[in-house]
This record gives C-alpha cells, sequence and structure tokens, in this order.
C-alpha cells in the first residue's frame, strides 16, 4: 500500500515534509460588494477578512483543499472520520510482518465503519454525499460530449438541476440537523446555491427557530449567510429572528461577521431597520408597533435607510421621560459594546448607524426640548459614549454614519477632546487620507481645531514628511482621495476639485464649530496653509517633472503653485527644465511637454497666474502666486528658436498667454526687457512663417504679437 493512500501516521523514516493543500488564486474582479475595512486593519488583515469572505460568495464557499477533503471520492473510505494514530513502536514493528499490517488496517477500516454508522443518520448522508460530489462540480460541462457549447450548458444544467432535486428530497425535514455539520452543511449549501426560489425558501423555512444557534456555529454560520444572501424571503426570515439578540450577537466571535455583513452589504433598508431596533430598547420594541423600521405605524416618515429610525420612534412618542428611556436603552447597548476588550464590534456599520442616531437624537433640541432636558444632561450623554470609545475612533471612520460621529466628536469636544481624537488617528493618516470616508474627519479637524500647531505637528507632517522623497505623498498622488487631501490644505473645499456632496457633509459641522472653536475660520485656513505650503513645494520641487506629465497630477502641481506660501522658484525651476528640451521630441515615446495637452495647460495656468473663471470670463489671479517669475523662466529658458518651433507646433497658445502677460507691467524694467526680447525673435519673416504654418492657436497668438509690439 502506498503512503498516500494509508490513513496511518508514517513511521518517522518516511516523514517528509507535509504536502501543502493547492490554493487557487481567486480573482475578485466582477465579484459582489465587500464589506468596508476599518483604516486600522492590516494587509494581513483585510487579506484574512477577504478570505473568510469568498465563503460567502456566489462562488466556491468552501477552498480546493476543503472540497477534496469531504469529497467521498477524494478518500479511500469515502468517509469524513478523523485519521487514527497509530503508535510508533506499533507502525515500526508491524512494518516488519507484511500480515500484521494488513491485519491493522481491516481492524481501522472497521472502526471507522462501525463509528460512522452510529452517527446520526449516516444512510442518508452516504447518500447525499454522493450526489453531492456531483452536484456541487463547477467543470461539469468540460466533462461532458455533446456538438457544441449550447448543448453543454443546456446539458449541465438539466444534471445539476436534477441533482439538487435528488439533495432536497433526501434532506427534506432534517435540514436543522445536518447543517450544523461541517461536512453535511455543504449539502445545504449546495442547495441553496444551485436550488430554485421555492427550493431556497423551503430550507430557510425549515431552519426557522434554530438562526440562532446557526450564527454562533463555525460551520453553519457561513451556510446561514449562503442563504442571506442570494433569496431575499429567505432573509427576512433570518433577520426578523436575529433582530431581537443584534446587540448581544455583536460580541459572539462567529455571529458578529454574519451581522456585520448582512447589514452592510446584503440587507434592504427595512431590514436594517429591523436589526437596528434592538439598540432602542424592550420598550421601543413593544410599544414601537413597527414605528421607524419601514412597516407601519402612526409615524410614516421614511429615512434614507428605509425606515424612520431612532428619531420616527421617538418623534412618535409624547412622553419626554419614555424618550429618555429609550435614549438610555440605546446608549446602554452601546456602552456594552465600547466597553468591551475586543474592537471587532466596534467596527461594524450596524454600530456606527445606532452611535450616529443617539448622537443625533441627543443634539436635537426638537426632541429634547431645553426646559425638559438640560444642557448637563446632554453633556453627561455625550461625554459617556465619548470616554468609552475615544481610544476605538479609527475603528469607525471607515463608514459613512462612523465618520459622521466622529466628525461630531470633534465638532463639539474641547481642546483637550480634540488632541485626544488626533493622537488616536495620527498612526493611520496615510491610510486616512486615502479613504473617502475617512478623509471627511481628517478635513473636520483641519476645519475645527485652533492649534494649528499640533495640526501641524500631528497630521500635516504625517501627510508630507520630510524628506520628500518619502513614499506617503507619492502613494497619495495615486488616488482621488489622497489628492484631495493635499489639495485640502491649501484650497478648502473648492469646487474644482471637492464635489457639492463633500462640501455639504462638511459644512454640517460648521454650526458646532462657531461654538466651540474660537480662531477666525479664515486665519486658521492661511496657518493651515502656511504649515503644508513647505512640504507641497519640496514635492514639486523633487517630482514636479513626473506630475505635470500626469494629466491627474499636472491638476495638483498648478494648486501647489498658484496657492501655497513661500519661495516657490526651486518648483519652478524644476517644472521649467523640460522646456529646454528639443523641440519636437526625436522620440514619439517621449513627446515634448508642450505637445502634451494638460502639461501645455499646466504651464498655460501658471503663465495666466490663475484660473479662468467662466461666471466672469476673466482669470481670477492668486494673491499667494507672482506669474512674472515663471514668465522669465519661460523666456530664459525656451530661447528664440525654441519659441519659434512652438509657434509653428504645438505652443502657439502658450506663447500667446506668454505675450499677454508681457504686455502689462510696463512700469517695471525686468517685464519691458523680456517683452523687448520676445519683440526681437519674432520679426516680420517669423510672423509670415508662423502665418504660413498649419499650427492651431496661430491667428491668436499672431494677434497677440502684433499688440505685444503696439
Amino acid at each position: 500500500m502506498s503512503l498516500h493512500n494509508s490513513k496511518k501516521r508514517p513511521a518517522p523514516s518516511q516523514v517528509g515534509p507535509t504536502p501543502k493543500k493547492i490554493n487557487i488564486q481567486k480573482s475578485h474582479t466582477g465579484k459582489g460588494k465587500k464589506r468596508s475595512m476599518p483604516v486600522t486593519a492590516d494587509v494581513e488583515e483585510q487579506l484574512s477578512d477577504s478570505e473568510d469572505d469568498d465563503d460567502d460568495d456566489d462562488e466556491p464557499y468552501f477552498d480546493q483543499g476543503a472540497e477534496a477533503e469531504d469529497d467521498p471520492a477524494a478518500e479511500p473510505n469515502g468517509d469524513d472520520e478523523m485519521d487514527v494514530d497509530v503508535d510508533q513502536t506499533e507502525t515500526l514493528s508491524s512494518t516488519k510482518d507484511p500480515n500484521a499490517n494488513h491485519e491493522s488496517h481491516v481492524a481501522q477500516r472497521a472502526l471507522l465503519a462501525s463509528r460512522r454508522a452510529a452517527k446520526p443518520h449516516s444512510a442518508l448522508l452516504s447518500e447525499a454525499k454522493r450526489i453531492w460530489a456531483e452536484a456541487r462540480q463547477k467543470d461539469m460541462e468540460r466533462r461532458k460530449q455533446g456538438t457544441g457549447a449550447g448543448v453543454k450548458r443546456s446539458a449541465d444544467r438539466g444534471e445539476r438541476r436534477a441533482r439538487v432535486t435528488e439533495l432536497m428530497d433526501l434532506v427534506r425535514g432534517k435540514v436543522a440537523d445536518l447543517v450544523l455539520k461541517h461536512d453535511a452543511s455543504r449539502i445545504i449549501q449546495t442547495i441553496v446555491k444551485y436550488g430554485l426560489p421555492a427550493e431556497r425558501l423551503e430550507v430557510a423555512k425549515e431552519l426557522e427557530g434554530n438562526c440562532l444557534t446557526l450564527v454562533q456555529g463555525k460551520y453553519s454560520k457561513v451556510r446561514t449567510m449562503t442563504i442571506i444572501h442570494p433569496h431575499p424571503p429567505s432573509r427576512s426570515i433570518i433577520i426578523l429572528e436575529l433582530a431581537p439578540s443584534v446587540p448581544r450577537l455583536l460580541h459572539h466571535a462567529y455571529a458578529t461577521s454574519v451581522l456585520a455583513d448582512a447589514y452592510e452589504i446584503h440587507c434592504t433598508g427595512s431590514e436594517r431597520a429591523q436589526l437596528l431596533r434592538a439598540f432602542w430598547g424592550r420598550e421601543a420594541a413593544l410599544f414601537g408597533d413597527g414605528i421607524g423600521v419601514g412597516v407601519g405605524g402612526k409615524n410614516k416618515k421614511r429615512n434614507k435607510d428605509g425606515g424612520g429610525g431612532l428619531k420616527a420612534v421617538l418623534e412618535a412618542s409624547d412622553d419626554i421621560e419614555r424618550r429618555k428611556r429609550t435614549l438610555t436603552s440605546v446608549k446602554e447597548n452601546l456602552l456594552g459594546i465600547f466597553n468591551n476588550p475586543s474592537p471587532i464590534a466596534a467596527r461594524h456599520a450596524i454600530t456606527h448607524r445606532a452611535l450616529w442616531e443617539y448622537l443625533e437624537a441627543l443634539g436635537s433640541t426638537d426632541l429634547f426640548p431645553e426646559d425638559k432636558f438640560s444642557e448637563q444632561d446632554r453633556e453627561r450623554g455625550w461625554r459617556d459614549i465619548f470616554d468609552s470609545c475615544q481610544e476605538q475612533l479609527a475603528e469607525m471612520i471607515h463608514t459613512r454614519d462612523g465618520s459622521r460621529s466622529v466628525r461630531e466628536f470633534l465638532a463639539r469636544g474641547t481642546a483637550k477632546d480634540r488632541k485626544q481624537i488626533v493622537k488616536v488617528l495620527k498612526p493611520h493618516i496615510a491610510r486616512i487620507a486615502q479613504s473617502d470616508e475617512a478623509q471627511l474627519v481628517l478635513f473636520t479637524a483641519l476645519d475645527v481645531i485652533d492649534d494649528t500647531k499640533l495640526t501641524a505637528k500631528q497630521l500635516i507632517a504625517e501627510l508630507l514628511p520630510s524628506p520628500p522623497t518619502s513614499t506617503t505623498p507619492s502613494t497619495l498622488l495615486t488616488s482621488a482621495a489622497g489628492r484631495r487631501t493635499l489639495l485640502y490644505t491649501i484650497i478648502p473645499r473648492s469646487l474644482r476639485h471637492f464635489t457639492p456632496a463633500i462640501v455639504h457633509a462638511l459644512a454640517e459641522t460648521d454650526a458646532l464649530r462657531a461654538k466651540t472653536s474660537k480662531k477666525d475660520e479664515a486665519v486658521r485656513r492661511d496657518e493651515v496653509r502656511a504649515a503644508a505650503s513647505p512640504g507641497l513645494l519640496a514635492l514639486v520641487e523633487e517630482r514636479g517633472v513626473e506630475m505635470s506629465r500626469d494629466p491627474k497630477g499636472s491638476l495638483v502641481v498648478a494648486e501647489i503653485i498658484l496657492f501655497t506660501e513661500g519661495d516657490n522658484s526651486p518648483a519652478l525651476k524644476t517644472l521649467s527644465t523640460p522646456l529646454s528640451l528639443p523641440y519636437p521630441s526625436p522620440s514619439p515615446s517621449t513627446p515634448h511637454p508642450i505637445d502634451i495637452p494638460h502639461t501645455s495647460r499646466l504651464y498655460k495656468t501658471l503663465l495666466q497666474g490663475g484660473h479662468y473663471n467662466m461666471s466672469s470670463k476673466s482669470i481670477e489671479p492668486s494673491s499667494h502666486y507672482d506669474p512674472g517669475a515663471f514668465a522669465t523662466m519661460f523666456v530664459s529658458t525656451v530661447g528664440r528658436e525654441g519659441a519659434l518651433e512652438m509657434a509653428t507646433g504645438g505652443g502657439a497658445f502658450v506663447l500667446a498667454e506668454l505675450c499677454e502677460r508681457l504686455k502689462g507691467g510696463d512700469g517695471d524694467e525686468a517685464v519691458h526687457a523680456l517683452r523687448g526680447k520676445v519683440k526681437e525673435w519674432f520679426g516680420e519673416s517669423e510672423m509670415r512663417r508662423v502665418e504660413a504654418s498649419e499650427a492651431k492657436g496661430k491667428n491668436v497668438l499672431l494677434e497677440k504679437l502684433r499688440a505685444l509690439g503696439g
């Protein structure tokens, strides 16, 4: 008997390296939505979570190794029994007698067969595994013979459908028992994955009443997710059963991931509100009459999540004391999560939603009038929550509601509170800057913190470390979120780079900032700009050429040059140096900067000294930038021959802007000298040469040159 077919542990002399299971790399392209990960999660943790999520996808809910382990055809005896360890002394002695070795194997097989027969539903499982081994195959059509691909697919579907029907007939009435077993649960999984809607619903109804047990099992919780994902009617059955126990289940090692995925990925708005209802307390659950969950009641107000939420429940009650009790129940459930040593539940979107509903209701004077709910009561309710979760704030900012809650803490908190928040966020600044939701917290911190020395040292220094060769700025430039973060330090809330939705979200904390921050908004922005300017200019000086040749990087370069403070001459020199290259470029693979549309537009903007305003039909000059310095560098770098070649090539518009810049400043001797030099370059013969060319913008250039000569 070969070593690979033996169930015995090999002798010491035969022991080699443990064979590894084949790990087939799974591509996530085209897969469904994944649960958002916190900025504190390291790469290994994200990969691990991604692998766990794969169990919940439509594609195989188990890896190739697990399939082989549970496949009856892959094992000599077709069972799932654990390997029987044999004492090494017995093994060594038995190898001397082939008959003894054979007898030992016969005894082992008999023992395994007796154990398997003693299991509940052993005969059913034996037959079901045989059918399941065929029904689960993904390569059925490759193994079938037919006249064409369409015939193969049709035969594949028909054969799988027949096998799934057989499986359903076998397990009907016994689903609740089988789903708890690690091997038999895969049979139920295959039925749900390939079965008809009616079969999925039948499975869900058989599991009704056992869902709490299922989500707390290591294997059965994965099968529960396979039911939640593809079939809404089945999902509703499970959600209704889990909803009353949500706060408790969030603390469970296995159930917490089921709730997190169901809430964030699969559930509808009303189902999410149903899951949140457990946070409101027993009184709201008993007497709320469906209010706030999108299923009826007196108050029909619905929010974007499908129900009115906590606010609708509180509005439906006229008793202020009842409102207080409901709010206290939410606070106690949140404190139970935040005071738990494990931060897992604090990461989930359902927790963040409950937290934001609590903070929103706590700050509402309509729900809790000041004459019946004092400011001290509000401060106490806010302080209790903040003190319990302040160390976990970085775990929460990756979701919309979590980000909004942390921004509320920043805007409402004292200087000491804000300093603590910054301390918690500092180790994760680089990843926060690249997250669409988390970066809003960073922007709010720059907007509300009066101590700009703190923000410069703890936040901006992390974004723009010295030296500029650090990988952090380079990483930020590769993503839209990262570029927004860099630009917010110098042009906050500019509609050129920030959407109205982002600006509106940031404006939500402005009213609180007016009450808690003492420094003038314009002064704070100028100080933040001054702190960020050296790092941004150093970035352009170091990587300006590379950035200017990138369509999106060129936009960042333009804003940095126009709106930063300090000496920008090294950065301008970096940008002007490529203009000295021969024009046109001898290599088509590396075109001259003037022939790259976005780079050419960058030079034009720098010569203009600002952006063009479509409303006023004019240039809005920047108060932080002098375009004359760049015009001087441009003329000295390009030279006469380069300018003539550009005029008849792709640089007519840039040269026209140069002429427009030199036309002004009659009292400036430097500008006057440059104007004279450009006039010498373009004499009558050169003007005729430009006019005879086919260059775009030649008429505009000729007009500007004639105005310059006058």
